[in-house]
């Protein structure tokens, strides 16, 4: 491995640990996902999962299920960079578990060239769909 390879590697495991540490904002009880957007070598936005803004900071109803209004961490960083005057073009999303489908399609219209993750989510047909669109993928363990 290169200088260059290594540096980058060792950048993501930074970005990464910023992103399980983002997680730590989530009020969701099942699972607390974070999300880091940064170009060139920047942080443009951020999010966790979570609900809307303005609306009860309860994830879950009283069964333990997700409220489907919920959002990703993805999306939520996707949108905050849309408010913003930045552009995610180009950019890297480190999220600490990869995308679903749907995150992914935003990925994709986002213009993210490039997703690193850490936990793999339940389904594959995200990372299968962000492959598809030639995003670039990079699987980081770190320890948490």
């Amino acid at each position: 491995m290169g200088q260059k390879e290594e540096k980058q590697e060792l950048l993501d495991r930074r970005y990464m640990r910023m992103a399980f540490i983002w997680a730590e904002n989530s009020y969701c009880k099942r699972r607390k996902v974070g999300a880091i957007l940064v170009k060139d070598k920047m942080i443009i936005s951020d999010g966790y999962n979570g609900t809307p803004a303005g609306f009860e900071n309860v994830c879950e109803d009283e069964n333990d299920v997700t409220k489907s209004y919920v959002l990703h961490a993805e999306a939520n960083a996707i949108t905050k960079v849309a408010r913003s005057n930045n552009s995610s073009d180009g950019a890297t999303l480190y999220v600490t578990s990869s995308p679903c489908i749907e995150c992914a399609k935003l990925i994709i219209q986002a213009g993210i060239s490039r997703v690193v993750f850490s936990d793999n989510y339940r389904l594959n047909d995200g990372l299968d769909l962000l492959k598809r669109a030639h995003v670039e993928l990079v699987s980081v363990e770190i320890d948490k």
